[in-house]
C-alpha cells in the first residue's frame, strides 16, 4: 500500500494485502453473460462478469458457482472448468493483489435476454443493484479490471 502526502508525491510503502479470487465466463451461444451496476456509470465501474472472494474453506469452484448465484439471481449453471489463475493488482483502486481463478460456466436452462438482480452481501451492507445481460464473445475486450485476461483461451 501506498500512501501521500498532501502536497508531495512522497510515498510510504506498505504491504499490500493478497486476495484469492474467481471470475467466471458464463457463455451460451456464442454470448458472454456480464452485468452492469445500476447505481454506478460505466465510468465508475465498467461492465463486469460474475466475480469475487473465495470464502475460507471454499474450493474455487464452489466460489464460482456461488458468485454466479449471487450476482444474477439464478441457480442454473454449471461449472465446465478451470481455465487457468492470474494475478491483478489492483492499486491504486484498492491496495491488494488478487490471485484470480478463471472458469468457464454454462446455464443448465434458459436465461433471459436480460434481468435485474441484487447482490445481497450476506446482509453486511446495502444490497448492490445489477442489471445482467448478454454480449457478443467477440466484443468481451471491454470488460473493466483485466477480467478478460482469460479469454483467448475460449477461442482455438
Amino acid at each position: 500500500m501506498y500512501a501521500t502526502s498532501n502536497s508531495k508525491h512522497s510515498y510510504v510503502s506498505m504491504k499490500k494485502v493478497r486476495k484469492q479470487k474467481v471470475v467466471v465466463y458464463c457463455i451460451h451461444e456464442q454470448k458472454l453473460l456480464v452485468f452492469r451496476h445500476i447505481d454506478y456509470s460505466f465510468e465508475e465501474v465498467g461492465i463486469q462478469v460474475p466475480a469475487g472472494s473465495i470464502k475460507e474453506n471454499e474450493s474455487p469452484e464452489a466460489a464460482a458457482l456461488r458468485e454466479l448465484s449471487e450476482e444474477t439471481g439464478k441457480q442454473n449453471f454449471i461449472i465446465n472448468k478451470l481455465l487457468g489463475i492470474a494475478e491483478y493488482d489492483m492499486t491504486p483502486y484498492r491496495y491488494e493483489i488478487q490471485e484470480r481463478h478463471f472458469f468457464l460456466a454454462h446455464p443448465t436452462s434458459p436465461l433471459p435476454t436480460r434481468w435485474q438482480s441484487a447482490e445481497l452481501h450476506d446482509g453486511k451492507q446495502a444490497p448492490t443493484r445489477l442489471e445482467c445481460f448478454w454480449i457478443a464473445l467477440t466484443t468481451a475486450h471491454v470488460l473493466q479490471a483485466a477480467q478478460g485476461a482469460m479469454l483467448g483461451k475460449l477461442f482455438p
